[in-house]
Formats: C-alpha cells, sequence, structure tokens
C-alpha cells in the first residue's frame, strides 16, 4: 500500500503540472462510484496536497476531489498524445490541462466533495496528525497513544492506526520498529512514554527522509535502508540473526523482525505469531 511518504511525492510530481491549470477535459470510470467529473470541467486548480495516505486537488469553483490509492492505486503524468504505460480500462481518473494529461490507475477510492465539507469529512477529520506536515503535533499523537482503548493493542497493529498519526503503512512499520528496538507483539501500555516518544520521532524521521524533505540541518536526505521489511529468513544487517516473520493484525499480513534486535520483552503478554486474545 503507498504510503504517506508515497502520497507526499505524487503531491509533489503533480502540484506543478495542475496548479493554475484550467481542467479541460475529466473523466472518471469505475468500478464502484464515479463522481461527477463534469462539475470541474473549466475549474482552476488552487492545490494539490496529501494529508497521510490521501492525496486531494482543489478547484476555484469550491471543489476538491480526494483519492485513496489502497493497495495498488497509482499516479501518473503524461504529454498530450504520449502513450500510457499502463491500459486504459485501467484508469480511474483522466484530467486533461493544457500541457499535460494527469492520470489515476487503479485507485478504489476517486470522490469529488465540496472544500469546505473535508474538514468534517470522517475519512480526513478523524486522521491523527500527519508525520509529513510541516507543524506535526506530536504531543497530540502521544495522547492518542495513551488512549486507554489503544492500551493493549500491539504495537506492530498501532503503528499503522491512521487515527493516532497518520502516514505509516507495512513498510514504515517494519523499519521503525527495528530502529527503535521494539518488538511487534509488543502492546502500547508495556512501553513508556519515551519509547512510545522515540518510534513517533523515527517513524517521522523515516518519512521525511523518504519523502525527499530535508533534514533540520537543511541537507537532503536518501531514501532509507531497509532492515527487515521483505527480508524474513535472510541475516539481519545488523546483527546476522535471521530475520523472523509471522502474521500479525487483523490482515494477518506478515510482520518481520529480527529476534536479537527486537527481543521479546520479559512479561510480554503477546508472543510472536500469536494473536491477542483481547
Amino acid at each position: 500500500m503507498p504510503e504517506g511518504d508515497k502520497l507526499y511525492r505524487y503531491a509533489t510530481q503533480l502540484r506543478p503540472v495542475l496548479e493554475g491549470q484550467t481542467i479541460l477535459a475529466a473523466r472518471a470510470h469505475g468500478p464502484g462510484p464515479v463522481p461527477q467529473t463534469s462539475r470541474i470541467v473549466g475549474a482552476v486548480c488552487t492545490g494539490v496536497r496529501s494529508q497521510g495516505k490521501n492525496l486531494i486537488i482543489s478547484f476555484d469553483n469550491g471543489l476538491a476531489l480526494r483519492g485513496h490509492l489502497r493497495m495498488h492505486g497509482t499516479w501518473h503524468v503524461y504529454r498530450p498524445g504520449e502513450p500510457w504505460r499502463i491500459g486504459e480500462s485501467k484508469a480511474r481518473l483522466v484530467l486533461e490541462v493544457e500541457d499535460a494529461v494527469v492520470v489515476n490507475f487503479y485507485a478504489p477510492v476517486i470522490e469529488l466533495l465540496e472544500e469546505r465539507a473535508l474538514a468534517d469529512y470522517a475519512p480526513l477529520s478523524r486522521l491523527g496528525p500527519d508525520l509529513l506536515d510541516d507543524d506535526f503535533d506530536a504531543a497530540e499523537a502521544l495522547r492518542r497513544y495513551r488512549d486507554p482503548a489503544v492500551a493493549t493493542v500491539t504495537l506492530g497493529d498501532a503503528i499503522m492506526d491512521q487515527h493516532l498519526m497518520a502516514g505509516v503503512g507495512n513498510i514504515w512499520k517494519h523499519e521503525t520498529l527495528f530502529r527503535c528496538g521494539l518488538n511487534p507483539w509488543r502492546r502500547v501500555s508495556e512501553i513508556d512514554d519515551t519509547q512510545l516518544v522515540r518510534m513517533i520521532d523515527v517513524a517521522r524521521a523515516l518519512l521525511r527522509a523518504s519523502a525527499g524533505k530535508r533534514d533540520e540541518a537543511g541537507k537532503d536526505q536518501r531514501r532509507p535502508e531497509m532492515y527487515v521489511y521483505w527480508r524474513s529468513g535472510q541475516p539481519c544487517r545488523r546483527c546476522g540473526t535471521i530475520i523472523r516473520s509471522a502474521r500479525q493484525g487483523v490482515d494477518l499480513r506478515y510482520t518481520a523482525w529480527c529476534p536479537l534486535c527486537q527481543p521479546v520483552a520479559e512479561g510480554q503478554a503477546v508472543l510472536p505469531g500469536r494473536r491477542s486474545s483481547s
């Protein structure tokens, strides 16, 4: 699933192409609900931004497109007349401006909404602080993690809960918990505030680096190296221990971890490979 850093890069790619441009033609296709794109033909794009795993395109007539890519969605930009790299039957949304064609492929969610309604629209309003926001509120993220309803949730599940903080998906779940030395099956209640704050800070640093945002010193950053994601059965790049994996979460996707760098803690309630009963 594209994560917050990927959506940020898509917004960066689309912004110079669409902002200030008049939409000359627009069309959308199913499956699923199809937005009335005729309502934005003739409108001028006023902004493109990401919010968590959402991409929002705003127009001067008060409307906005919201796209969520889920597992396989992607955004492409083409010159007029240029062949597409994916078949047109897979296109969900096509926007044509004077010098470019913007195409969304595969996204299951493309919606046309009123801009003024976005602040109260549940898929956006319920999101936690956005890790890529320059004004990211770490204290609010910590407060949400300390909600009693989250106490028994395992870290591997909690760190991807977009209602707690927005942007982390499966890749940066793995890499954040590895760098923090946290076993993914530990519950939120089993780590202290210092560990939680570090987890939040590391997740933000990784997403910012992957998104191409400069560090605190103003230097460009490279995409972080992968230590555990997609490396089950291979030696840990830090200690040489074989990376293990097991299914975790409601969707039972595999989570990988290093048994030495992310050890089971004394008294840990949920062990790797076993689901919590609560």
